[in-house]
């Protein structure tokens, strides 16, 4: 991160999230779907987003890991980075939210201290999804192959 400077200041718009709100007709919030490895949440996601789309509901899908191929490219997985990789993940999900689409994140994202810093940038449209699959199943997927690794 860097440290703050007093050149950089908040620049104000005319446009703000509620008249994005009513020119989309929707009530925007960001769904952020935490859970094991292997859990199902990437999957929920993107079926979600396809049952909006297909009910005329304008979203964004944020998956952490597709966010690690780009904006999120020089972090690696130590303590200090998955927060940092959470952090990105916040303040984009609350411009997303803020431009009056539906958010739907899909991350790990294992500190609950990371994703209350989260629901704090979108009071009111921070909705938590824990998908709560039992380790044997998300062993049994184990799509990256982190559980095998983990056992050597």
């Amino acid at each position: 991160m860097n440290a703050k400077s007093e050149n950089v200041v908040w620049q104000t718009t005319r446009v703000e999230h509620l008249h994005r709100q009513k020119l989309l007709g929707q009530k925007a919030v960001a769904l952020w779907f935490t859970g094991l490895s292997g859990s199902g949440k990437s999957t929920i996601a993107v079926e979600l987003e396809s049952r909006l789309m297909a009910a005329g509901r304008a979203s964004y899908l944020l998956d952490g890991d597709n966010l690690r191929h780009g904006i999120n490219a020089d972090l690696d997985f130590s303590e200090a980075a998955r927060k940092e990789n959470i952090r990105r993940l916040a303040y984009l999900s609350a411009l997303i939210v803020d431009s009056g689409l539906f958010c739907l994140v899909s991350a790990i994202s294992p500190f609950r201290g990371d994703r209350d810093q989260a629901r704090t940038l979108m009071p009111k449209r921070f909705v938590e999804v824990f998908v709560n699959t039992p380790l044997e199943i998300c062993e049994q997927r184990d799509p990256k192959g982190l559980y095998q690794k983990a056992r050597r």
